[in-house]
């Protein structure tokens, strides 16, 4: 292949020169935040994160050249950025109990559930690593679908600021903050480790205690661990230990420090710094699991958030092809 990974780039997902067909990871763009609380324009965030992605070297020093198996982006699906639009302007009318406003918004979840479950399906049974770009948080729910039922006993490692374990929040089913409500009920998903978790409700925070398949570390308990004289490796063993060998990586951007991702949908104080987040995908990566699958979500339109989503997805991508060359 004539390509100079150390050139200019343009073009395709970090200038690679792949196509999905040739690719060892295969991005999917979802531009849908339709049911978002706070502030919008994650729906532009996979565009900004493509164009972003043009100024990402890619001589990693972790991972090293994953750029070589290829990285790809296929188009977002027909038509929903348009709906998506259309159901923006409609969400007002449903939060205040107008039920067909409500019916079509749900209709938008279900076809982008029916999305991303049928492309995580494809790019899995074709051997290659499927990755959801978002969009806000609640896109990757169909994608969860078609990796436990290929991987039974699945885990999934959630990196955010909020737990999203609330019931169909502002009566949406298919709400951002109800992803992991949502992806409990799959029978076949064993375990959720959520980290940097620091804004929940009452529920969320009993739903936690009492369902013994999540395993939450709380921004505090993070904090505590710290102060307390342990190193953040150390944190990070624990953080993965309760993990089966198959796992998926759910990222909402706003996991990070907010100096990180200012123009995400709901920032808040506290979260992992990149060198801290960096340990733990090393962690890991390194523990011998296989991450099938992951999706990053919440990324804002503004260039620096775009800056830091990409490199984020280059990382995610990099230790995912690393986890299967052990495998």
């Amino acid at each position: 292949m004539d390509f100079d990974p150390d050139g200019p780039a343009s073009g395709g997902l970090f200038g690679l020169p792949h196509t999905p067909d040739n690719a060892r990871v295969v991005v999917l763009p979802v531009p849908v935040e339709c049911t978002t609380s706070s502030a919008g324009g994650t729906s532009s965030g996979p565009d900004a994160v493509l164009e972003a992605s043009w100024q990402v070297d890619l001589c990693d020093p972790q991972t090293g050249e994953p750029w070589r198996e290829g990285i790809a982006m296929v188009d977002a699906p027909e038509g929903l950025a348009d709906e998506d639009a259309a159901c923006r302007e409609l969400s007002e009318a449903a939060r205040e109990g107008d039920a067909d406003a409500l019916a079509r918004i749900d209709a938008l979840g279900e076809r982008t559930v029916a999305l991303t479950e049928a492309f995580t399906g494809e790019q899995l049974d074709a051997g290659r690593i499927p990755a959801i770009l978002g969009g806000d948080h609640s896109v990757p729910l169909g994608a969860f679908r078609a990796a436990v039922a290929r991987h039974p006993g699945l885990g999934i490692l959630h990196i955010d600021a909020h737990a999203d374990l609330r019931d169909a929040y502002e009566g949406f089913t298919y709400s951002h903050a109800s992803i992991f409500f949502n992806a409990l009920k799959l029978e076949q998903l064993s375990t959720l480790v959520q980290v940097g978790i620091r804004d929940y409700g009452t529920r969320e925070l009993a739903l936690a205690t009492a369902e013994p398949r999540v395993h939450q570390w709380t921004d505090h308990a993070m904090a505590a661990h710290a102060h307390g004289g342990g190193t953040f490796r150390q944190l990070c063993e624990r953080i993965v230990a309760p993990l089966p060998d198959v796992v998926w990586v759910s990222w909402d951007i706003d996991g990070l420090d907010p100096a990180l991702c200012p123009g995400t949908g709901t920032p808040v104080p506290g979260g992992l710094s990149w060198r801290e987040a960096m340990t733990l995908l090393e962690v890991l990566g390194q523990s011998g699991r296989t991450i099938v699958g992951f999706d990053l979500c919440e990324v804002g339109p503004g260039s620096w958030d775009a800056n830091v989503g990409a490199r984020l997805l280059y990382k995610l991508s990099g230790w995912a092809i690393a986890s299967q060359r052990k495998a």
